[in-house]
């Protein structure tokens, strides 16, 4: 379990991320449409997982936009933005905000995504719901790069999981 905190209160997280070295597990995440993606759909590429508690939360949609931004010179490579929203509300925002280079998929089915990844907040008023997190794989699905943002509240380290990319 890793601990975290939200607005300096402890919560505990189901396990740990995927670290460096290990493969990522696979996953089923439901896309705007409704469809499924698996992390097989990404084979070849690079991926950014973007994966936070609720886009309609400041601090998730800022990691939307910034990922979006940044998104645009990456070669190769995927930016998933993961939450438990439906994929409605994440459709509403990628529409409301003109984001055009990352893609939103859901957990909302099962939530064995935050269970796999070991990032589902398991106390703590979020409970259910994803911690902020980024994990990023080279085109073997391998884990690049493996932050657990420690205060919920804090915006991931950009810089960190994108500079494993250049």
């Amino acid at each position: 379990m890793a601990q975290i905190t939200l607005g300096g209160n402890q919560i505990e997280t189901s396990g740990k991320l995927p670290q460096e070295g290990e493969k990522a597990p696979n996953f089923k995440l439901t896309a705007q449409d409704m469809s499924t993606k698996t992390l097989e759909d990404y084979k070849g590429k690079r991926v950014v997982l973007n994966i936070f508690p609720s886009i309609d939360t400041n601090v998730c949609a800022t990691s939307v936009r910034k990922f979006n931004e940044k998104a645009t010179g990456l070669q190769n490579t995927e930016v998933l933005c993961i939450s438990r929203d439906l994929p409605f509300a994440q459709k509403r925002f990628v529409s409301d905000e003109d984001i055009n280079n990352v893609t939103n998929l859901s957990d909302f089915k099962t939530g064995n995504f935050g269970k796999e990844y070991g990032l589902e907040m398991i106390s703590g008023s979020l409970e259910g719901l994803h911690s902020r997190a980024v994990v990023v794989l080279d085109e073997e699905g391998t884990v690049i790069h493996s932050q657990q943002v420690p205060e919920i509240g804090q915006e991931p380290d950009y810089l960190s999981a994108l500079k494993t990319l250049l």
